[in-house]
């Protein structure tokens, strides 16, 4: 069935969103889907490592499980989908890895930036952009600018991104505000807090999943993900499917989220 649907992941560029009476979504409760996704794409290098190829084969086969999930999340007329790309922690690796990486980015960009568009998706970049090659960047800026005018699925991609280190920027950013005179410290509360996040425009995070096993945040959307719920799975993210990603939902849906009160009727 989900062959049929997206085409396998050797033909990316067939995939198309699933509408709603989609036998994808046949156990979906509308109703009570969340609307902020976040997604640690864990496994990459473990995928690769297991079929005895290079780490650089599992980053491409994820690009195209990335593809699957954003088609779906389309599909679900989800408010927003935030990745976690690359981490600033993700400079330790060797070299040539991120280089890859950087390279990576840019194909994907060059490749599915028309379709993307197309399917009415909001790009956003999050994290310290600047740091990146600056020849990634002007394709990043060209992107958001492309499709800003969108209404669809915000499409949040975590590059050099770092949960502890956005509320650092943003802190740093509110204290220059109140040293030049234009906020008073007392001022600073909740909302002009998120306003001064990399996610600001967004809502809070419903659901985090990580793929490949572990059972962490990894500095990933910090203030975010307060009260978001976790599904975590031991599939590698270039194995993730539409169909794991509902599985996510359906178990969504069937939490009680309380928010520190009692249980919600």
């Amino acid at each position: 069935m989900l062959k049929k649907l997206f085409g396998g992941l050797g033909s990316a560029e067939q995939f198309e969103i699933p509408e709603h009476d989609s036998p994808l979504f046949q156990d979906i409760q509308w109703d009570r889907l969340p609307r902020h996704v976040a997604v640690i794409m864990d496994g990459n290098g473990r995928w690769a490592t297991g079929k005895g190829l290079l780490r650089t084969a599992g980053h491409k086969a994820g690009v195209k499980t990335l593809k699957n999930i954003l088609k779906t999340a389309i599909g679900l007329n989800l408010d927003a989908l935030t990745v976690y790309a690359f981490s600033t922690e993700n400079w330790k690796r060797p070299r040539p890895e991120v280089d890859f990486l950087m390279q990576l980015f840019a194909d994907y960009l060059t490749k599915e930036l028309q379709e993307m568009h197309a399917d009415n998706v909001q790009i956003h970049f999050i994290g310290r952009i600047d740091g990146l090659p600056a020849s990634l960047q002007k394709q990043m800026r060209e992107a958001e600018a492309l499709m800003c005018h969108n209404t669809g699925v915000k499409f949040n991609v975590a590059a050099n991104y770092g949960g502890q280190d956005e509320i650092l920027r943003a802190v740093q950013s509110l204290a220059a505000r109140a040293a030049a005179g234009e906020i008073q410290p007392e001022q600073i509360d909740e909302a002009m807090l998120e306003n001064a996040l990399d996610t600001r425009g967004n809502l809070p995070v419903d659901l985090v999943i990580r793929t490949s096993g572990d059972e962490r945040l990894s500095n990933f959307l910090l203030w975010q993900s307060a009260y978001a719920e976790f599904y975590f799975t031991d599939v590698n993210w270039p194995d993730f499917t539409p169909e794991d990603f509902v599985k996510a939902m359906i178990d969504f849906a069937g939490r009680n989220r309380r928010f520190g009160g009692l249980q919600n009727k």
